[in-house]
């Protein structure tokens, strides 16, 4: 598989940094702020779409403050991947960053390894639920090093679902390179599942231990043996 490997697709979570500073620090956080940040911003042109947006997905409804605070709350505790939802979230990360009150470090392999990859002249790219800008966002703050220049590019859901065949294709299209030839790192089954369908190279990330899966795992990028 890895002569043909020529594009590295990862997600961010439990694949570059870890999965609790998403649940136990960062989706938290938005919970805690997604109110008043609405409440604040609701005018700001980036907030006003995402609030339209939210009330397209509705039905076309036209959504007060309030409401859809309620809404996008109900979304997080479903753990729906909506693009609004992400871009609000993404907009309150970036402020508590700029007010120095978050954290966080990638994996201690990472930077290292996807320096590596790239300087073997593989093509990287993110492709994360959390928007573009919160993936620039997390990997220019989690490091001591900014990994982000080492990216070529990031998609978010405004591509397409994860779990999405349909997702993985318009990928390649857009990179323009055969589907065989994409690698996709993530620690989720489904979305490797829809990625594999679509005819990607798939690696299930498992740093937490062994894990049954109908793909090649490995205990962390330092483990990969890509464009070697």
């Amino acid at each position: 598989m890895s002569e043909a490997i020529r594009v590295v697709l990862v997600d961010l979570e439990g694949v570059v940094l870890p999965m609790s500073f998403m649940t136990e620090t960062l989706l938290p956080l938005s919970a805690e702020r997604l109110g008043s940040y609405i409440a604040e911003h609701a005018e700001d042109e980036e907030v006003e779409e995402a609030l339209e947006e939210t009330g397209r997905l509705m039905g076309g409804y036209d959504l007060d403050p309030t409401q859809a605070e309620s809404l996008l709350l109900r979304w997080m505790k479903q753990g729906r991947k909506a693009t609004p939802l992400k871009i609000i979230q993404g907009l309150i990360w970036q402020e508590a960053y700029a007010a120095g009150a978050l954290g966080g470090a990638l994996y201690p392999d990472v930077a290292d390894r996807l320096k590596s990859w790239a300087g073997a002249g593989l093509r990287l790219f993110v492709y994360s639920s959390n928007s573009q800008a919160a993936q620039k966002l997390l990997l220019s703050r989690c490091s001591s090093a900014d990994v982000t220049g080492l990216f070529e590019g990031f998609f978010d859901t405004t591509l397409g679902q994860k779990i999405e065949p349909g997702s993985y294709r318009d990928i390649c299209e857009r990179l323009g390179v055969a589907a065989e030839t994409i690698l996709v790192l993530s620690e989720s089954e489904e979305e490797l599942d829809a990625a594999k369908t679509a005819g990607l190279a798939t690696i299930r990330i498992a740093r937490d231990g062994s894990v049954a899966s109908g793909h090649e795992v490995g205990a962390d990028l330092a483990s990969l043996n890509i464009g070697h």
